[in-house]
């Protein structure tokens, strides 16, 4: 539940409840509720307004995981996928785009207007298998080079799974982490 709470719009409305108290306060002379005010609700509401500009939302799921893929997720799913799930379906701070790092690590992103950016993510049964599916927007880097980094981004990820790269639609790539059965 925290997960999907922004602390940054957080940070701004009691920023602003202490702020307009403080003013309130101020005009009608209570020197106490005028210094908690100033002290406390300007700081947090410029705090919330940083953390806005600094903001990154979370990843939505592009279709609602049923019961049995979640108690597949539960039995087979890695400490990697379910910590690449955890990562981008929460909000971010600081960053450009979800897996930027990893991206750049494994030379899917080598400038910041050519890095994909994750548009959403899925979880489904592949032959019985728990598959974590991530669904990125890339048009500036080809299929080709997805599927040359494959085996990279298998190794990257973790034991325990494989990945496989598909394209969807024209720019549209999915990536696909795969718990490994023989593992």
């Amino acid at each position: 539940m925290f997960r999907k709470i922004s602390l940054a719009n957080l940070a701004l409305v009691v920023g602003f409840i202490l702020a307009a108290v403080g003013f309130g306060a101020y005009f009608t002379d209570r020197p106490t509720l005028n210094l908690a005010g100033f002290f406390y609700g300007i700081p947090l509401l410029l705090g919330g307004l940083a953390l806005k500009a600094a903001e990154l939302e979370p990843a939505e799921f592009s279709e609602p995981t049923t019961p049995e893929v979640q108690l597949l997720r539960e039995h087979q799913a890695t400490e990697t996928q379910n910590q690449v799930r955890k990562d981008v379906t929460r909000f971010r701070y600081g960053q450009p785009a979800h897996l930027d790092d990893a991206l750049e690590r494994l030379g899917l992103a080598p400038t910041d207007e050519e890095r994909p950016m994750l548009q959403g993510l899925r979880e489904v049964s592949l032959d019985g298998a728990y598959g974590l599916i991530l669904e990125f927007h890339s048009p500036l880097i080809p299929l080709e080079l997805w599927e040359e980094k494959q085996a990279k981004i298998a190794t990257f990820f973790g034991p325990g799974l494989h990945a496989k790269v598909s394209q969807t639609a024209e720019d549209q790539i999915e990536l696909a982490l795969i718990t490994d059965a023989k593992a």
